[in-house]
């Protein structure tokens, strides 16, 4: 079971897994209706590492991003969920639009973000100044938070 970082404990935790030679691996993303595209993508970043770490936007930032109906469910729900899966060691939040300045403070040993954000990746400079690797993973066909969203309202019985 993972564990919920503040920014701060973040940075020095990275530092001490750093000096055990753990390999550390870093997503992020809204997360906000779990489903099996999130979890296959997550298991995939994991196996590419010692550590992974999930960033999730935190709920202003998905709300600039996503519109004023999002987040569904809250960012404690979000973290509380992520950090119960196996794949996942850290849990933590950014509240800019980006998590570069995250990153650059953690500076991960790989980046990992879905296929669908290859053309812009946060924080892709910063990590590969410092050795390390940025990769884009397919995504898991059929599975969208906003899909899944639509296809519920579309349920919606009408008055």
């Amino acid at each position: 079971m993972g564990q919920i970082y503040s920014r701060q404990q973040l940075i020095a935790e990275r530092a001490t897994w750093k000096h055990a030679g753990r390999k550390v691996v870093f997503t992020n993303g809204c997360y906000d209706v779990l489903h099996p595209g999130h979890i296959r993508l997550l298991e995939a970043a994991r196996s590419l590492g010692d550590i992974l770490i999930l960033a999730l936007n935190t709920d202003a930032s998905v709300q600039r991003l996503k519109g004023p109906t999002r987040p569904l469910i809250s960012e404690d729900q979000r973290a509380e969920l992520a950090s119960a899966l196996a794949a996942v060691d850290a849990v933590t939040f950014f509240d800019e639009d980006t998590p570069r300045e995250l990153i650059a403070a953690v500076l991960p040993d790989v980046l990992i973000k879905g296929a669908d954000w290859a053309h812009f990746i946060a924080g892709r400079e910063e990590v590969e100044a410092a050795g390390g690797k940025v990769m884009a993973l397919a995504l898991e066909p059929g599975f969208s938070t906003t899909n899944i969203e639509k296809e519920l309202l579309a349920r919606q019985p009408l008055p």
